[in-house]
């Protein structure tokens, strides 16, 4: 059984002390394929490094993070496209809008958010979204730049059916992680309705981690409370479904 990590941010201060060992851990529990979104040029670094130390396993991504888009945000994108112009990355991410932290950069976050989405285009790459408390702005942004070439994954997806479904009409996999095991976290009593074609696994670890683990440190092999509930849901093996959502996983990413 191979099961696929879409969303992780394996170079997390979270993990300093033991950062080698979760992964490996994560591997022997067949969590084999870590996808790992950026954050902004600080963490460039330590991202490379990862690849560098589990090259088989790692695969990187590149984008500006919403809460990070500030004051200086047009040098951190020079920065993004520089990335993107000198090596391979699997998407353009994390990208997207986020109204919980901050609502006074809405402006320069749509801004950052339309220009990454461009440039996925440009690269030929998929877009990982980020969105807290902004889903109308971004499907607002979704469908003005909405075409053929615009792909990706609502990372981290918490909202309703009906928004479910207009995520999946902009061509967008649904990013499913730790929420889904929340006795509140009320995708667990649709997403059964949702074809798991559509549907992609993510811990975005070290945040949202799943029962019984809420509320502390999250690790990539934790996944596996997240495949757990899925076979619940749906009725279906473990198998199964780490099975589909790694090929979803491919599609979306080319590997």
């Amino acid at each position: 059984m191979i099961i696929t990590d879409t969303h992780t941010h394996l170079y997390s201060e979270a993990f300093e002390e033991d950062r080698s060992d979760m992964i490996k851990r994560a591997i022997e529990s067949n969590v084999t394929r870590f996808f790992v979104p950026a954050i902004d040029s600080t963490y460039t670094e330590s991202m490379l490094q990862l690849e560098k130390d589990f090259p088989q396993h790692i695969f990187l991504m590149m984008g500006l993070h919403p809460t990070h888009v500030k004051i200086d945000y047009k040098k951190e994108l020079e920065h993004v496209e520089q990335m993107l112009q000198s090596r391979k990355f699997y998407a353009v991410g994390e990208i997207g809008i986020d109204l919980y932290w901050d609502k006074t950069t809405l402006d320069i976050q749509i801004e950052a958010f339309r220009h990454q989405i461009n440039l996925a285009k440009q690269y030929k790459l998929p877009i990982v979204i980020h969105c807290r408390e902004s889903f109308d702005e971004i499907f607002h942004v979704l469908e003005q730049e909405k075409s053929e070439d615009l792909f990706g994954i609502f990372h981290c997806f918490t909202g309703t059916l009906k928004e479910a479904h207009k995520a999946i009409s902009y061509n967008m996999k649904l990013g499913i992680g730790g929420v889904v095991t929340f006795k509140n976290g009320k995708i667990d009593q649709f997403i059964n309705q949702i074809d798991l074609k559509h549907i992609v696994l993510e811990t975005d670890a070290p945040y949202l981690a799943p029962k019984p683990y809420r509320g502390k440190r999250n690790e990539s092999q934790y996944i596996n409370k997240v495949l757990e509930k899925l076979s619940e849901l749906y009725g279906i093996s473990k198998e199964a479904i780490a099975k589909i959502t790694t090929e979803n996983s491919k599609q979306v990413f080319g590997i």
